[in-house]
C-alpha cells in the first residue's frame, strides 16, 4: 500500500513547524551566545570505528550503521559528543583550552521509540574542555537553564536535578557495602520510581546481596537532601564540597531555584566520572528534557591526552512537548515583513519596483508570482503570516501611490515609492 508518511521515527517539518523549530534553535544560540560558547559542526556521518570507542561494539545494534562502497564501516551519528572529542584530538596541540563549544546537530539512533523520542531528533550540545573547576558545570548548566527561561518556563515547571558520582560512593562504603555491588545499588536507585520497592529488592536479591545488605541499600536510597548525605557520612567529604560548592555557584548565577539535589540521577556509569544532571518538567511526565555531567576519560579513551570535560545533550523532541503542554510552544512570528501583489500584468513592473527596494533595506518581502485579485492576495498573505501586504492596481500605478497595510489590524498607510524607501530602516546584519 503506498503511503506518504516518512520513515518510522523519521519526522517531516512544514513551514509551520519549521517557525516553531527555528524558534527553539534562536532560542539555544541566543544562549550560547550569552553564555561564551564558540558553535562547531561536524559530519552527520561518522565511522563505526569511533563511535565503537566511544560506546563499545553494541553500539552497532542501536544505531543506523552501514558500508560505503569500499567497505569502510559508517554510521549516521547518534550524538555529536565522539566527533567532538575527534575533532579536539586532532587538534589537541594547537587549540587554546578551556573550549567553550555549541553545536546543534541532528542526530539518529535506531531503537524502540516511546514518548519523546524518536528515531531522528536535533540536539543543542554545550561542552567545556580542559577545565577542572566546577565553574564548568556551572556555566553548561547555566546555558541550558537560560534558554529554558527565554522560552517562558520557570522553575515551577522544570527543575534540574543534580547528582555526583563520587557522593554515591561515599555513602555506599560508608554503608559498608562491598564495590563488587556498586553497580547493582546503582541500577536499583534508577529504578526506583519506575518499578516498587519489592522490585527493586528483588533486583539487589538477584545480584547477589543479602538480606541485610539490600536493607542498607534501601537506608542509603532514603536520602533526599544533600545535608542528609553529609549527615549519613559524619563530616564534609571532598563530594558533599563540591556539590555545595556548584549550589553555591547556581545562587551566584541567578538559577539556584532551578537546581535540586537527586542521589537518584545516575546517567552512563562508564562514561561519566563525577557530577551527573538531568533536567525533568516537574510533574515528571515526561523523558528528561536534557542531561550530562562531567566526562574527564574520553579524550584519553580515543588516543588523545586527558582532559577535565562537561556537557550536555539537550534534544528538541520532548522540550516541544513540555511546551506544547505548557501553552507556550515557540513561534519565531511572521518571517515574511511585507507582501507585494499586483492585479494585472501592467501593475508588476511597479510591484517589483517596491520589491527591490524593500529587499534591498534588508526587509522581507514576498511578492505575487502573477496578477491575481485583490482578495485572493489577502488571503494568502494572512495565510503565510506577513506583517504588511501592499496591493497594486491601474490606479495605484497611475497615481504613483499605494497603501501598506497592518495585516494585525490598523489603518493603511499610504505612500509613494521614494517615501517607502526613505521610512525603511535597514535591517541589522543577520536579520
Amino acid at each position: 500500500m503506498e503511503t506518504f508518511a516518512p520513515p518510522r521515527g523519521m519526522r517531516d517539518f512544514y513551514p509551520e513547524d519549521c517557525r516553531a523549530r527555528d524558534a527553539l534553535f534562536a532560542a539555544w544560540r541566543r544562549a550560547a551566545g550569552l553564555w561564551g560558547f564558540e558553535s562547531f559542526d561536524a559530519p552527520v556521518v561518522e565511522t563505526l570505528e569511533l563511535l565503537e570507542r566511544k560506546s563499545g561494539e553494541e553500539i552497532g545494534e542501536q544505531i543506523y550503521a552501514f558500508k560505503d562502497k569500499s567497505g569502510r564501516g559508517l554510521a549516521l551519528r547518534p550524538e555529536l559528543t565522539p566527533s567532538l572529542a575527534r575533532m579536539i584530538v586532532a587538534r589537541q596541540g594547537q587549540l587554546a583550552f578551556p573550549l567553550k563549544w555549541s553545536a546543534i546537530a541532528q542526530c539518529f539512533r535506531y531503537e524502540r521509540m516511546t514518548r519523546g523520542r524518536k528515531r531522528e531528533h536535533y540536539q543543542w550540545n554545550l561542552d567545556v574542555v580542559g577545565e577542572a573547576s566546577l565553574m564548568a558545570e556551572a556555566e553548561v548548566i547555566g546555558a541550558a537553564v537560560e534558554s529554558l527561561r527565554s522560552l517562558g518556563l520557570t522553575s515551577r515547571e522544570f527543575q534540574v536535578r543534580v547528582g555526583s558520582r563520587a557522593l554515591l560512593m561515599e555513602l555506599f562504603e560508608r554503608s559498608g557495602l562491598g564495590r563488587d555491588h556498586f553497580t547493582a545499588c546503582c541500577l536499583a536507585l534508577d529504578k526506583r520510581g519506575k518499578i516498587s520497592d519489592e522490585a527493586v529488592a528483588n533486583l539487589l536479591a538477584g545480584e547477589g546481596m543479602g538480606a541485610g545488605e539490600i536493607e542498607r541499600v534501601f537506608e542509603m536510597l532514603a536520602v533526599q537532601t544533600l545535608e542528609q548525605a553529609a549527615g549519613r557520612l559524619g563530616d564534609r567529604t571532598p563530594a558533599v564540597d563540591e556539590l555545595s560548592q556548584l549550589f553555591e555557584m547556581a545562587a551566584d548565577l541567578n538559577m539556584a531555584d532551578f537546581l535540586t539535589f537527586d542521589l537518584g540521577v545516575i546517567r552512563g556509569l562508564g562514561y561519566y566520572t563525577g557530577i551527573v544532571f538531568e533536567a525533568f518538567d516537574t510533574d515528571r511526565e515526561l523523558r528528561a528534557i536534557f542531561g550530562g555531567g562531567r566526562y574527564d576519560n574520553l579524550l584519553h579513551a580515543l588516543g588523545g591526552q586527558t582532559m577535565p570535560s562537561v556537557g550536555l545533550g539537550f534534544g528538541d523532541v520532548v522540550v516541544m512537548e513540555l511546551l506544547a503542554e505548557r501553552d507556550k510552544k515557540p513561534a519565531s512570528g511572521p518571517l515574511i515583513e511585507y507582501a507585494v501583489g499586483y492585479l494585472d500584468d501592467a501593475s508588476r513592473a511597479s510591484a517589483l519596483r517596491i520589491a527591490v527596494a524593500l529587499r534591498a533595506a534588508g526587509r522581507g518581502c514576498d511578492v505575487a508570482l502573477s496578477a491575481e485579485r485583490a482578495r485572493k492576495f489577502f488571503s494568502r498573505a494572512d495565510r503565510i503570516g506577513t506583517r504588511q501586504a501592499i496591493f497594486l492596481g491601474p490606479d495605484e500605478v497611475s497615481a504613483g501611490r499605494f497603501k501598506i497595510k497592518p495585516m494585525a489590524g490598523g489603518q493603511p498607510l499610504e505612500k509613494s515609492l521614494d517615501e517607502l524607501v526613505q521610512s525603511i530602516t535597514p535591517a541589522p546584519p543577520g536579520h
